[in-house]
């Protein structure tokens, strides 16, 4: 790899660092406003993005143990922010979906970052929109992963 490749690449990974930092801390002050720790708010991130989650499901995309998964969910249904429902297909089982209202009620919080992110997004071209599309989902692929590696090895 040239030295010139080589700089790009650090260059990336000191601005990837710098998004995540700020990103985590932008979550807290979410999360604060919201009367919820980080991972309480990042794991109603999950049901907002992917839907009604088994615990076990919801366990196994945030990296945490069934418990701790079981005592995060008590307190986020007493918060108000999720809901516990039947599974459809297994009455066995159960759903925990983020409550509706909780999501109106936190959607003005967010009202800045849309707005700023789809001015900077109007700079853009369809093809450069592409390509950074592309790159974030595979940096979130990666860093999924890595969440993943560091949770199964502490685990073990």
């Amino acid at each position: 790899m040239s030295s010139e490749r080589e700089d790009l690449v650090a260059e990336l990974l000191l601005r990837a660092r710098k998004l995540s930092t700020e990103t985590v801390m932008f979550h807290t002050a979410i999360a604060e406003q919201n009367g919820l720790s980080a991972v309480e708010s990042k794991v109603a991130d999950y049901l907002a993005r992917l839907g009604p989650l088994t615990p076990k499901e919801l366990a196994e995309y945030a990296g945490l143990a069934p418990a701790s998964v079981t005592a995060l969910v008590d307190r986020l249904e007493r918060k108000g922010i999720v809901n516990r429902m039947p599974h459809p297909e297994d009455r066995r089982k159960v759903l925990v979906r983020v409550n509706p209202a909780n999501v109106e009620r936190a959607a003005p919080l967010w009202d800045y970052i849309v707005s700023a992110t789809k001015a900077v997004a109007a700079g853009y071209t369809d093809e450069q929109l592409q390509t950074v599309i592309g790159f974030l989902d595979q940096a979130a692929a990666i860093t999924h992963e890595s969440t993943v590696r560091l949770t199964h090895r502490s685990a073990e």
